[in-house]
């Protein structure tokens, strides 16, 4: 970016999805009215309204949006204004037919939901660029646009397709990154099958196929794939960039998704804004939230928002279990945590129709009487108690290594030594294991920068670059301590297997060889034994040879005495899936080895520090079902009740602390 451009609003956003087009104009007064008793200060406006924009090709009506957006600013609230293109209107599908979706099996998909356009169409981008030029036309200079948000959850319903339109794209896209046909040939090992190309057109997507496909030609279709939607945020930044240049820009991501390289899209965007969504039936899913919440805001190294969450129920599950009042604020206490600088929820009024109606809003179907606004109403009072938070960041001296080529190549359909070994699974669980032992943790790219980080956390990296590599040694090698997991290293760019087979450029750092993977069958258990420890191993095992020293080994089975976790200068190696009780052992002695303070025994206390350099902000969030005791430090003020805090105190089931103390260099994580 060649400026700063921040996010013009007093305090901590709150907020949610504004759809004034789906109600009649005398309940916009009503809304302002509520959202002004809520505190609320910003809404997402647009989102999906191009049908309501454009209802025809070049006739506009811009009336109604004009209303809304002179109504809202002159009652205090915001704008983060869509460029409406998250979906086509039926006029365009209609005179263009080939611009829908085609998915693998050859079948064109129909109109009816949302995202139902191809990323390589042609007429697809000219007529979202043409659509975000006449909104940064006649909105840019708005008082009450705070920003700009483009499309919607890319690579959500859609990620990839495989129609004509793709093929040629993807062939064009070929042709950049190899340069001839031999070197594609090579790349993809295509001497394996007969299926050596000698021209590019004769190249397809990775379509079905009558038996498996190159793991090679899929793991260049999903890098595609991202890049063309990559294309489409980029060519709509770049006009909003062009014609509104104070204005920040946004996109709403989902978590740590497989459809779309963050990293890239975060690069191109001033606000990094996630969309989180974690299941109240399942009492993990508070760590499956932190987990994305440190990518959103390790992304820019900066403060960060939740652009969408459910203030209950959701209406895409199988059983949609409503969040009670408590969950409700826990969960959104855990985004400021993590810091985040603003709440925001789907949606503002819940819906009548569509396929959303029971999808829960901050004013539910009783409208003000609803548990939902009166819980909304408490909830904008404590996050404006919270203002002091805003810009402030959180403190981390570990990180974790996301990568996406790596995840795309070690998740293919097939012909891998197991389909149960998950990178995702791993790594929130490791993650999880971190944040019970009192550990903060960002998120890194593979080939970093690592810098200010005492130690790095791999929970598998299938596919490594030789450069990759050297900047993990070179960590190493200036002191800093790294842990890598099973099924490391096995593979390339091309995805071809290492010479010398895994872990490929990281042998010399680990020190060892992978012999051969020795995963698990379905139900089977093995023994992690590490000194009078013993943990057990589900899903996957490694047989190692190497000069590494053993810290662990297997015992039973057919690895019986062979070494699981292996020590190499201030590099560890684990062979295995751990269960979480083995995975908190291991974790706990290489970060205190790395100098960190950690838990004796693992918590269901999450704690993090955010902080502005003078003042501490930290958060302790009890994910559990029970009271907790937590140790709280001196001169610390609960941030929500203005009281002086003890040595210790005690937080109800469900319930955050939030404490304010005078910042010590060092302290805390």
């Amino acid at each position: 970016m060649s400026k700063s451009r921040s996010l013009d609003i007093a305090g901590l956003v709150f907020g949610g999805d504004y759809n004034p087009e789906q109600w009649p104009e005398e309940v916009w007064l009503d809304d302002v009215r509520l959202m002004n008793a809520a505190g609320v200060n910003l809404v997402s406006l647009g989102v999906f309204s191009w049908s309501k924009l454009e209802p025809a090709p070049e006739r506009f009506d811009f009336g109604w949006l004009d209303r809304v957006l002179d109504l809202l600013y002159a009652h205090g609230i915001k704008a983060d204004l869509a460029t409406a293109t998250a979906s086509p209107p039926p006029w365009l599908v209609r005179a263009h037919p080939e611009m829908l979706p085609v998915d693998a099996s050859g079948v064109r998909l129909e109109f009816g939901s949302r995202q139902t356009y191809c990323p390589s169409s042609p007429v697809w981008r000219e007529n979202t660029v043409r659509l975000c030029t006449k909104m940064a036309k006649r909105y840019g200079e708005h008082p009450g646009l705070a920003m700009w948000h483009v499309s919607n959850e890319y690579g959500d319903e859609l990620s990839r397709c495989w129609c004509p339109a793709s093929a040629n794209a993807f062939r064009q896209w070929l042709r950049r990154r190899y340069l001839t046909i031999d070197a594609l040939n090579a790349a993809w090992g295509a001497t394996v099958w007969s299926q050596i190309y000698t021209d590019f057109g004769q190249i397809e997507p990775p379509r079905a196929t009558t038996g498996p496909g190159n793991p090679a030609q899929r793991l260049d279709f999903l890098r595609f794939s991202s890049d063309e939607l990559l294309g489409l945020f980029s060519a709509e930044v770049e006009v909003l960039r062009e014609l509104t240049p104070d204005v920040p820009v946004t996109t709403n991501f989902m978590g740590i998704s497989p459809g779309t390289n963050y990293w890239q899209f975060a690069g191109r965007e001033d606000i990094v804004s996630d969309d989180a969504y974690p299941d109240p039936a399942d009492a993990d899913s508070g760590y499956g939230a932190g987990f994305g919440y440190s990518f959103m805001r390790s992304a820019k190294h900066q403060p960060w928002l939740l652009l969408e969450s459910a203030p209950s129920a959701v209406n895409w599950r199988d059983v949609n279990v409503p969040k009670t009042s408590a969950r409700r604020r826990l969960d959104a206490m855990a985004a400021i945590a993590h810091g985040c600088d603003g709440v925001m929820y789907f949606q503002w009024r819940q819906a009548r129709q569509g396929p959303e109606r029971f999808h829960s809003a901050m004013v539910g179907h009783r409208g003000e009487a609803s548990r939902t606004f009166q819980d909304s109403l408490r909830l904008g009072a404590e996050l404006a108690a919270l203002a002091p938070l805003k810009g402030t960041t959180v403190r981390a001296r570990v990180a974790m290594v996301v990568d996406w080529d790596s995840w795309w190549a070690s998740s293919a359909p097939e012909c891998l030594p197991s389909q149960r070994l998950s990178w995702a699974e791993q790594a929130r669980a490791w993650h999880k294991a971190a944040t019970m032992l009192g550990v903060t943790v960002d998120m890194v790219p593979a080939e970093g920068p690592f810098d200010g980080y005492v130690a790095l956390l791999i929970p598998g990296l299938f596919l490594v670059t030789k450069a990759q590599a050297d900047a993990i040694t070179a960590y190493a090698e200036s002191g800093g301590r790294v842990l890598v997991g099973c099924f490391s290293g096995v593979v390339d760019e091309t995805n071809s297997v290492h010479n010398g087979g895994a872990p490929g450029p990281l042998r010399q750092l680990l020190g060892v060889e992978v012999d051969e993977f020795w995963p698990l069958a379905d139900g089977e258990t093995g023994v992690f034994k590490w000194g009078a420890d013993a943990f057990a191993v589900s899903l996957w095992q490694e047989a190692l040879e190497g000069d590494a020293r053993g810290l662990s080994h297997y015992e039973g089975g057919p690895l019986d005495g062979r070494p699981a976790m292996t020590e190499n200068g201030r590099a560890r190696y684990l062979s295995c899936v751990l269960d979480d009780a083995g995975l908190v052992a291991v974790l706990r002695e290489f970060l205190a080895d790395a100098g960190l303070p950690v838990r004796q025994t693992a918590s269901p206390i999450e704690r993090i520090t955010r902080t502005d350099g003078q003042t501490d902000y930290t958060f302790w969030l009890n994910h559990a079902e029970a009271p907790q005791l937590v140790e709280t430090p001196a001169g610390a003020v609960d941030m929500l009740t203005g009281q002086c805090l003890g040595p210790t105190t005690t937080i109800a089931a469900g319930d955050v602390l939030i404490a304010a103390k005078h910042s010590e260099e060092g302290a805390g994580q």
